[in-house]
């Protein structure tokens, strides 16, 4: 189902019926500030398992990140030392995915990962449905090199390719094709991994 919303006036009442959907284990396909993305409840193995299928990917080995509404959650699930707080507070919300050290409180199919990917995107339409949500998204980019660009950032042909295999489609305008900058905070000093969308402020 393609379900139109607006990232300046995300619509309360869509926006509580996608929480919903996703409390109850569905897929959904979202726009963030760099490509359209797929996601679920972090919490429900089972969709979790869903996702990599779709993308190909084994859970037990697939870099998967989390969607978070602000650092205070960021800091429910990993690790943030003064630095690292300092460096995020710079450059979030923004296109990039940092790679932190996990905890005690991830959930128990990410318990085996030492890390985790956090992502805090510049987008008001994933912001509201992750503060409804309550708790962060469990997040894969939907761009794969091989595809059609116009498969991955229009919403109306996403919904023609992958509607069958998710519950919604949300649709946030036409979306951006360069992925989100990956920066490893997990040693001593943050490493740009890939320089993608955006500047990094150290």
């Amino acid at each position: 189902m393609l379900i139109k919303l607006y990232a300046d006036n995300p619509n309360p009442k869509v926006v509580q019926k996608i929480a919903n959907a996703l409390r109850e284990g569905g897929l959904i396909i979202y726009p963030t500030d760099t490509v359209y993305a797929i996601g679920c409840d972090i919490f429900h193995a089972r969709a979790v398992e869903k996702i990599c299928k779709l993308k190909k990917e084994d859970p037990r080995k697939a870099n998967l990140s989390f969607i978070c509404s602000d650092l205070a959650q960021v800091a429910e699930y990993a690790k943030l030392d003064t630095p690292t707080f300092k460096l995020l507070k710079r450059n979030l919300p923004g296109p990039f995915t940092f790679i932190l050290n996990g905890n005690h409180n991830l959930p128990r199919l990410f318990k085996q990962k030492s890390t985790v990917g956090i992502r805090i995107p510049d987008n008001g339409i994933v912001d509201a449905i992750v503060r409804e949500l309550g708790n962060p998204l469990m997040t894969m980019t939907l761009h794969d090199e091989a595809d059609q660009i116009e498969y991955t950032t229009d919403p109306e042909l996403i919904d023609e390719r992958y509607g069958h295999s998710v519950d919604l489609v949300i649709d946030g305008g036409i979306g951006g094709i360069q992925l989100s900058t990956i920066v490893d905070c997990t040693q001593d000093e943050p490493v740009v991994v890939r320089q993608g969308k955006g500047t990094l402020y150290l």
